[in-house]
């Protein structure tokens, strides 16, 4: 499966603002660097982050990102979602209908692939990250 560079940023930025201490927003531009991309493209696939309520933004001076309250139970589903849309991944352009065997078959593997990464919840990779590297510092 491959998804959009935009997905690939939002879940890495999500990832660096769980991993990060939450006591003050983070500036796009930080975020921006942190991924080398443009901040201006970023800005718009935080726009779409903090309409899924996984984020929120502070204006101003020291204004920027922070992940919103329960973060830790959003899946890597919810953000592909917020990025991609809902829509089947997999789509059978021919029109045999509900019975299609092809599309049976794929259909299934979305689903699958959906219920490993409705699983996967950004407090856990977190959790995981920062305890690698609290492993790497100890040795």
């Amino acid at each position: 499966m491959k998804y959009s560079k935009a997905t690939n940023y939002a879940l890495h930025t999500m990832l660096f603002l769980a991993i990060e201490p939450q006591k003050k927003p983070i500036g796009v531009q930080q975020l921006a660097q942190q991924q080398e991309v443009s901040p201006t493209y970023l800005s718009k696939i935080l726009t779409k982050l903090v309409k899924a309520g996984m984020i929120e933004s502070a204006s101003g001076a020291n204004g920027g990102y922070r992940l919103r309250r329960n973060w830790e139970a959003i899946s890597f589903l919810d953000i592909i979602h917020a990025i991609e849309g809902t829509a089947s991944l997999f789509d059978c352009s021919l029109d045999h209908g509900p019975e299609c065997r092809i599309q049976q078959v794929v259909l299934a593997a979305e689903t699958k692939m959906e219920e490993h990464l409705r699983s996967q919840t950004l407090g856990e990779l977190a959790e995981q990250m920062k305890n690698c590297s609290h492993d790497a510092t100890a040795q």
